[in-house]
């Protein structure tokens, strides 16, 4: 059993790594905030019907953190979808994978969680790889690569969020609620922009299939699954190399070519978020409470 929780979850990363390219391809024939609108009501509609019972039982309180949570990953996956139309996938791939290193150090600042030696070692790895990665030949662009790291600081945003509320209430409406919210926000702004659209192509809706029912709703549920069966460490480590398929399938798909320059910088934002990942789990945690234990199990991706 815990071999097959393992391989879920690298499936789980290698489908989170190929949605880069297909929501990049999909843009390009549809309103991104449509396809977001179409990508997250259904899969929340789906997770809610799941979860029903537990959904029922939630307080109002707990409505209300599922509704915040929401409004990061909102932003978070705004972010990055309006930044796929102006950067590559390989870069948003490597770029997004950041908020694992700025998730502790935002904790540091927010909420006083000490970060330890291994988070700023891996803040000053990773800022040399965005260096290398999209700025070195200065082709920086704030409107692709600034907004995946928005996006990054969003995703580490809603996860120290979500780490609190997950002491309080169950992980499964909280995800219903925060999916649902997501794409009715995106479907009201696509209305009011006149934006809205049928899904035409087989480009467009094998992103939204694979996003919606396999990326969103199914990767959510199979991560909770997974997570009961195999060690923390192991499963940070695993989905960590959702950056690498990232830039392996903007490769394969796209004839997505890094330079050397590039490519070392990729190489430094992957060990960065390994360091976070991994070093803190290697010695027994000072306080009660790791950050990196009380994030994990809330832990959502692309």
């Amino acid at each position: 059993m815990k071999r097959a929780a393992e391989l879920a979850l690298v499936g789980i990363a290698a489908v989170w790594g190929l949605t880069f390219v297909m929501v990049q391809d999909a843009i390009g024939r549809l309103p991104a905030m449509a396809f977001l609108a179409y990508r997250f009501i259904p899969a929340g509609l789906l997770v809610g019907v799941v979860f029903r019972r537990p959904l029922a039982r939630l307080p109002r309180t707990g409505w209300r953190a599922g509704l915040l949570m929401g409004a990061f990953l909102t932003a978070g996956y705004i972010a990055q979808t309006l930044g796929l139309e102006h950067t590559t996938a390989s870069n948003a791939g490597f770029i997004t994978g950041l908020f694992v290193v700025l998730t502790p150090l935002f904790g540091a600042l927010i909420f006083g969680i000490r970060p330890g030696r291994a988070a700023w070692l891996a803040a000053g790895v990773s800022a040399a790889g965005l260096l290398l990665l999209s700025g070195a030949s200065g082709h920086f662009k704030l409107s692709g690569d600034g907004l995946e790291l928005l996006c990054a600081c969003a995703f580490a945003l809603h996860i120290l969020i979500t780490a609190r509320a997950v002491e309080r209430f169950e992980v499964g409406p909280l995800v219903a609620i925060q999916l649902t919210a997501c794409g009715l926000f995106c479907l009201v702004v696509a209305a009011i922009g006149g934006d809205l659209a049928v899904p035409r192509g087989a480009t467009v809706w094998s992103a939204l299939l694979v996003t919606s029912l396999v990326a969103s709703a199914l990767a959510f549920l199979v991560q909770s699954y997974a997570q009961r069966r195999t060690a923390p460490a192991r499963t940070a480590l695993i989905l960590a190399a959702e950056p690498a398929f990232a830039g392996l399938f903007g490769w394969l798909l796209q004839d997505d070519r890094l330079s050397a320059a590039a490519w070392a910088g990729a190489v430094l934002i992957v060990t960065a978020i390994m360091l976070v990942d991994v070093v803190p789990r290697l010695r027994p945690p000072r306080r009660p409470l790791s950050i990196s234990r009380r994030l994990r199990p809330a832990v959502l991706v692309s």
